[in-house]
């Protein structure tokens, strides 16, 4: 497994606990932090031994977006493609939305900008009572619409919630972000790792292919031209699923009550 500077992954089973690491500065997204969520998320989609990511900063914060003082430093790096850094970055935000598991975001304090944008690109948010999120681009003379925001907020909260957010640059606080569906639920800040162990239990009890394609599905049908190209990718989907050993072992499992043991096969 790889060593990251910025990155701290902890595996608990099948389960990557992913923390961003640079509690001194909020967590803010550097050059390097950039290197290696690429480079994590990129392995992902190979990797079978990892079922969930759980994704959470370290100290008070979640991510407080760019780091600016180390982007002074970027225009000198070399990078792939037109976009220069701007591409390189949002590259990160395609990768955890192309990788098979699914990503859990436990969030506290801050999490602005690019940080933001992390939550948003996540599979299930578990909010913090301090969590306090907002498309921070817009305050420094930049479009709101930045790393996915314009694609992944309407979808989530709803087009005119998402319009007052992102023409605003204001702060949306755990409460609200319950009361409109950006997060399944908020907790103490020091009861947010015990609050998503459920939501792991749970998904662990799926088959590890099962779970994969479900991922993939909602992507897909979140885009979907109309109800029959959504009802194709779920045909195909079961399809798959149904000729595999734990289709035939969880419906016995039904059938004799009692828990299946899934092998992946």
């Amino acid at each position: 497994m790889a060593t990251y500077e910025t990155l701290l992954i902890e595996k608990d089973g099948a389960v990557d606990w992913l923390t961003l690491n640079r509690p001194d500065a909020l967590n803010s997204i550097s050059l390097t932090m950039v290197d290696e969520l690429r480079d994590y998320f990129g392995k992902l989609a190979e990797d079978e031994s990892v079922r969930i990511v759980v994704m959470r900063g370290a100290g008070k914060a979640f991510c407080a977006g760019l780091d600016i003082k180390d982007a002074q430093t970027r225009n000198e790096q070399p990078f792939g493609g037109g976009m220069g850094f701007q591409g390189y970055l949002a590259e990160v935000y395609i990768r955890m939305r192309r990788c098979p598991q699914p990503i859990v975001s436990l969030v506290q304090g801050p999490a602005c900008g690019g940080g933001f944008s992390f939550v948003l690109a996540s599979d299930i948010r578990i909010a913090g009572e301090s969590a306090r999120m907002n498309a921070a681009f817009i305050r420094i003379g930049l479009s709101a619409c930045d790393m996915g925001s314009s694609y992944f907020l309407p979808r989530l909260v709803g087009t005119s919630v998402a319009s007052e957010l992102m023409l605003t640059g204001r702060f949306i606080h755990a409460d609200r972000a319950l009361s409109t569906g950006l997060v399944s639920e908020v907790v103490p800040d020091d009861q947010l790792a015990e609050a998503a162990k459920p939501y792991l239990k749970e998904m662990l009890t799926t088959s590890p292919l099962g779970l994969r394609l479900t991922k993939e599905g909602l992507n897909v049908a979140i885009d979907a031209a109309g109800l029959e190209a959504a009802m194709a990718i779920e045909n195909r989907n079961q399809l798959m699923c149904s000729r595999t050993s734990d289709a035939k072992e969880g419906m016995m499992a039904f059938l004799e009550k009692r828990d299946p043991v899934y092998t992946g096969r």
